[in-house]
């Protein structure tokens, strides 16, 4: 299907959407959730065919999906088998592989890709050609470079060393490959070794000291909509994870502007999260660029409902009302990860911090935990202690 937002499609009955992920994936659980509750018929596509996504009362149906890995036969021939038996209109990708994969295969998808082309992600998950487009639309990016021997022997200080991008076609390594820090480059070694072992092309960033926050929108003619901004106080694992704990503030406009900029540079459209680490001078370094669904999604769902359906209906060419900003105040609580996180740092003491833990916990929306749709908690529950005994 075109890499462009499709043109406008009727509907006779309600909208179906195939998302396909890992079965684990707590932003696609959150967003099937909110298609859900927007009326669209939502099916899931993992590589098991079942697990904690397949729990949701907000999945009808499932489906088997191989990972996006060597030629790439197995998973187009898995999401076209799926797409044919459940009818879908839309299919999104969970994570940066299955995104990628998603464009990169595209015109052989037999429906609407809900991503932009296979260059622009390229663009966006790069994370060279990313700080290179974030600078030059005046958006501040940490020092990024391939870590070859020439760039090992000049590098001073701490670094980061991290995977050039998580995905690539003919890629054959099953998971991705995190980001470590290190007080040295020479401490790194073994590290950037294990990487290329692994056929992974590892990257030397420089470290930088701040506070994790993001900028989420729905982007298409230009412009930032439904935008959503969140700080974190808490990070899992600590001091380089991701959100234990978020909160909705008001929108920086001028980091808005220059994101406007960036997104249109690369060619974007859809749902985007970028995520900033702000320095003590106020300064925002833009660290990473997530053009799927993301592990906070579940207080944007809160704060600005709607996104996941305006993208979906973006995608099939329908209308979309322009969309408000969220407004700030909004909890976010990735509980699990907040405790693991109070047993490390124990802010105040052990007992203090889980008791400051669950209090915000229990004016948050959760990733995972929903009253209303309790399948996925108790099936990693279950899963936990049958790994336990």
């Amino acid at each position: 299907m075109d890499a462009q937002p499709g043109t406008t499609n009727g509907h006779a009955g309600p909208r179906r959407a195939l998302i396909v992920s890992t079965s684990r994936d707590r932003g696609a659980l959150a967003a099937a959730r909110s298609l859900h509750a927007d009326g669209w018929i939502v099916g899931v596509g993992t590589p098991d065919g079942q697990g904690m996504l397949s729990t949701s009362r907000a999945v009808s149906v499932r489906h088997v999906v191989p990972r996006p890995r060597g030629d790439g036969e197995a998973f187009v021939q898995g999401v076209r088998a799926a797409v044919t038996a459940g009818g879908y209109d839309v299919v999104f990708g969970g994570g940066d592989d299955w995104m990628a994969a998603l464009a990169t295969y595209r015109d052989r998808v037999p429906t609407a890709v809900a991503h932009p082309s296979a260059e622009a992600v390229r663009q966006a998950l790069d994370k060279v050609l990313l700080a290179g487009n974030a600078n030059r639309v005046g958006l501040a990016a940490p020092r990024t470079v391939p870590a070859t021997p020439e760039a090992i022997s000049e590098w001073e200080g701490p670094v980061v060393v991290k995977s050039r991008a998580h995905w690539s076609p003919g890629q054959t390594r099953p998971h991705r490959v995190e980001a470590r820090l290190f007080d040295t480059v020479a401490a790194a070694g073994e590290r950037i070794s294990h990487m290329e072992r692994l056929g992974a092309e590892p990257l030397l960033q420089q470290p930088i000291r701040g506070h994790l926050g993001a900028l989420i929108g729905f982007f298409r003619d230009g412009r930032l909509e439904g935008r959503v901004q969140q700080e974190t106080p808490r990070l899992w694992p600590t001091p380089n994870g991701a959100s234990a704990r978020a909160r909705t503030v008001a929108v920086d406009q001028e980091l808005a502007r220059r994101v406007e900029a960036l997104l249109t540079e690369i060619g974007w459209w859809g749902l985007v999260e970028l995520q900033f680490l702000t320095d003590d001078d106020g300064v925002s370094h833009l660290i990473d660029f997530n053009g799927r669904f993301f592990g906070s999604i579940a207080l944007t769902n809160a704060a600005r409902p709607g996104l996941a359906d305006a993208w979906g209906r973006l995608a099939l060419g329908e209308a979309v009302p322009r969309l408000a900003d969220a407004p700030p105040g909004f909890r976010y609580a990735w509980m699990a990860g907040d405790l693991r996180r109070a047993r490390i740092e124990r802010r105040g003491g052990l007992v203090a911090d889980v008791l400051d833990t669950l209090r915000w916990a229990s004016r948050a929306q959760h990733s995972v935990w929903d009253l209303r749709d309790p399948g996925p908690t108790v099936h990693l529950l279950t899963s936990r202690l049958s790994r336990q005994r």
